[in-house]
């Protein structure tokens, strides 16, 4: 079964980093920055490092895993809240950048709060959920936490 992680990934400014996705013919939404595990990642963390590095040419310190879920597809996808002090995204080099049927992906930089979460269409709605449970309880970038 394939796996896949994902990241919340909060600024220096404590706000946070979400791609945008607008595709033909569909309504707007947003994700946390994230893919696949390949074969050559070591861990779940060392692919989730990967992958914030191929999409947003960044850096990031993970703080904690916030969630796990199996998607539609039988795949499990792992979320977790990590600090990122640099990202370019115009260095991105992950292969759906050089597809040109994925629609555009456009970085955005969100408020750390439940409202701001809630004002998107972030998906999966189940980590829009817990998201906005966690940031609401305050316990978000506590590494004991768990969901």
């Amino acid at each position: 079964m394939k796996q896949r992680v994902r990241a919340v990934l909060i600024t220096p400014d404590d706000t946070m980093l979400l791609m945008k996705r607008v595709r033909p013919g569909a309504v707007p939404y947003w994700v946390v920055v994230g893919g696949g595990v390949e074969d050559s990642d070591a861990t779940l963390e060392d692919g989730l490092l990967r992958e914030v590095r191929e999409e947003i040419a960044g850096e990031a310190e993970i703080v904690r895993l916030l969630h796990q879920l199996d998607n539609a597809k039988g795949e499990t996808e792992y979320f977790y809240v990590a600090r990122i002090t640099t990202w370019n995204f115009a260095d991105r080099s992950g292969p759906e950048f050089q597809r040109d049927d994925r629609g555009e992906y456009i970085l955005e930089e969100l408020p750390l709060t439940a409202n701001a979460v809630a004002a998107v269409n972030l998906l999966p709605v189940r980590i829009s959920t817990v998201l906005r449970e966690s940031l609401n309880r305050g316990d978000l970038l506590t590494p004991a936490a768990r969901s």
